[in-house]
């Protein structure tokens, strides 16, 4: 039994095939997603999808790429959508400075916005960061998200950043590139992080892993995440895939 963390279904690389994606995932043993909402089309459509299946759910965020876009009243749309039963998470948000849609100050600003809003309604948050991993956990720091938590999403970083994520309440979690045979980060970090604190997930469309990496990704390939890192780690497939489903049902409050 697997709980991708992090999927996008609700992206338009799916309107053809969303329900048969959804059932191989089901098939595979992938019991459990996490649907990410991002923006003005995604967040209602991932609500949406969590309300059509019993184990699916729902994340309600403005991505940093579109930061400059984010208005205060999508800001209190998020709020009012957080409280929604099937809606587990606010993000994702974060920094993204490869990108340069969003001046670095407008993402930080929304980033600020988004974190104080999560602890208003008390709800983890799920980070987006490409290029940006010093300054997210200062910002994460100085705003005190420590008292929620959350997800350092498809973590692809140094692993001498990932103490100061496990001491704010961050879980870590690992995508596709954990098989990539040319990125040694991830790897490094699938072998160290403590076991209570892992997650999985596809991030999909996005960074299929090996060996479909350059295809388009589903949720159903999560199963190669777990098994990359279950070799990695020297352990069981299966007590990857209880370890990590028992930490998305405690970070998520699923019971």
């Amino acid at each position: 039994m697997l709980f991708d963390t992090h999927v996008h279904v609700n992206a338009r690389q799916f309107i053809e095939d969303r329900d048969e994606v959804i059932q191989r995932a089901f098939d595979t043993g992938v019991k459990y997603m996490v649907v990410v909402g991002f923006d003005r089309e995604t967040i209602p459509l991932a609500i949406e999808i969590a309300e059509q299946y019993d184990t699916i759910y729902a994340a309600v965020g403005w991505h940093p790429v579109d930061a400059i876009d984010m208005k205060d009243e999508d800001l209190a749309w998020i709020e009012e959508l957080s409280s929604h039963p099937k809606v587990v998470a606010i993000g994702e948000m974060g920094l993204d400075y490869h990108w340069d849609k969003s001046p670095k100050e407008i993402q930080k600003e929304v980033f600020r916005k988004q974190i104080r809003l999560a602890k208003k309604v008390n709800m983890p948050i799920i980070i987006h960061n490409r290029e940006a991993t010093e300054d997210i956990i200062e910002i994460l720091q100085e705003e005190d998200a420590k008292e929620v938590g959350g997800i350092m999403h498809c973590y692809n970083d140094s692993i001498s950043y990932v103490q100061a994520c496990l001491e704010m309440n961050f879980y870590i979690s690992l995508g596709g590139p954990v098989t990539f045979k040319n990125a040694p980060l991830p790897k490094e970090v699938a072998a160290s992080v403590p076991l209570n604190r892992l997650l999985v997930e596809t991030d999909a469309p996005f960074l299929a892993p090996h060996p479909n990496r350059g295809k388009r990704n589903e949720p159903a390939y999560v199963k190669l995440v777990a098994e990359k890192i279950a070799e990695l780690r020297g352990l069981s497939f299966d007590e990857i895939s209880k370890n990590t489903t028992d930490n998305a049902f405690t970070l998520f409050g699923i019971k």
